[in-house]
């Protein structure tokens, strides 16, 4: 009952806060919205890279565009109230941070353009008709990351492997997607895996301790509700020595071992290059999506130290500065 009232608290905060934070469409200024899921660093990163690239090109918040920013906190209802509140708010284009977060808002307006970021297949998600042709008013840039290179990663850290485990929301279709790819990738290896999937991050204790005994190596994709829990996850694997492959470099900034990784804010900005053509008139139905060319190594030195693994000297330069 003490979690019901919590939860209905938070959710009349969420609505008072909306009816606030309503944006004003006669004032002259270009209405921009953005939706997150919730609040963590890769997420974060984005949406900084986002209003970065429209400051580049010459859209300001609070001179010639006015930006209403609204985070989920990982709530489905949350999502749905804040497209509700973007859509009567007439917005001219949003920003959608994460593939729940463009799914609520996608599902609620064919004619408000929707620049995603941080989704990994937007056809998968169902948000446009393919990657190359959206053919909606959605489009942006995936968070794909390079998951072949991100085991082999793995496997030169750690050679020994011989089981990995998979840690992820079983609810995320960019989770789903990345450890189906990720488990064909070690059935040609001919390497095992077991798998444990959680539903918020109430779970993730007890899918961590239930799986660092049944494998040598865990790998998390870039999964909402695992990378806001990488401390929870890291106090076990370290205990238990074992490596933590991770999708993207914030997470292995809060506790995981290593990534070759997207970089969150260079989506983001990149996001923000397409928004700034929608804007300028371009049809965002005939925009493709777009990937990232540029991906980061990152270690975590300390985390290495106390499990017991030696860095290659070729990927020394790239352990993170404690």
């Amino acid at each position: 009952m003490k979690t019901f009232r919590r939860i209905a608290a938070a959710a009349v905060a969420l609505v008072m806060a909306l009816s606030m934070a309503a944006c004003s469409t006669d004032n002259g200024k270009t209405q921009i919205g953005i939706i997150q899921l919730m609040d963590h660093p890769a997420l974060n990163s984005a949406r900084e890279g986002f209003i970065a690239a429209l400051e580049e090109e010459g859209y300001k918040d609070g001179e010639n565009i006015e930006i209403t920013y609204q985070n989920g906190q990982g709530e489905a209802n949350n999502l749905s109230t804040i497209a509700d509140k973007f859509i009567g708010d007439k917005m001219d284009l949003v920003l959608a941070i994460a593939t729940p977060a463009a799914q609520a808002v996608a599902g609620k307006t064919t004619t408000i353009p929707i620049i995603a970021t941080a989704v990994t297949d937007f056809a998968e998600a169902g948000l446009v008709n393919s990657n190359d042709n959206p053919g909606t008013n959605v489009s942006g840039t995936n968070d794909m990351n390079p998951i072949e290179s991100q085991l082999d990663l793995m496997f030169q850290l750690c050679p020994d492997v011989q089981t990995v485990g998979f840690l992820y929301n079983s609810s995320e279709d960019n989770s789903r997607l990345q450890v189906e790819i990720a488990k064909g990738i070690l059935d040609a290896k001919g390497i095992a895996y077991v798998e444990r999937t959680v539903a918020s991050t109430n779970d993730v204790q007890q899918a961590t301790a239930s799986i660092v005994s049944e494998c040598d190596a865990i790998y998390i994709p870039t999964d909402n509700v695992l990378a806001s829990s990488i401390p929870t996850v890291s106090a076990i694997t370290t205990e238990n020595k074992i490596p933590v492959i991770c999708g993207e470099s914030g997470m292995v900034e809060t506790g995981g071992l290593a990534t070759l990784g997207i970089n969150y804010y260079n989506i983001g900005h990149q996001a923000g290059l397409m928004a700034v053509r929608v804007l300028e008139g371009e049809d965002i139905s005939t925009m493709a999506v777009e990937s990232s060319t540029e991906y980061d190594f990152c270690i975590n030195g300390e985390v290495a130290e106390a499990i017991g693994v030696t860095i290659p000297e070729e990927l020394q330069p790239y352990i993170m500065a404690q």
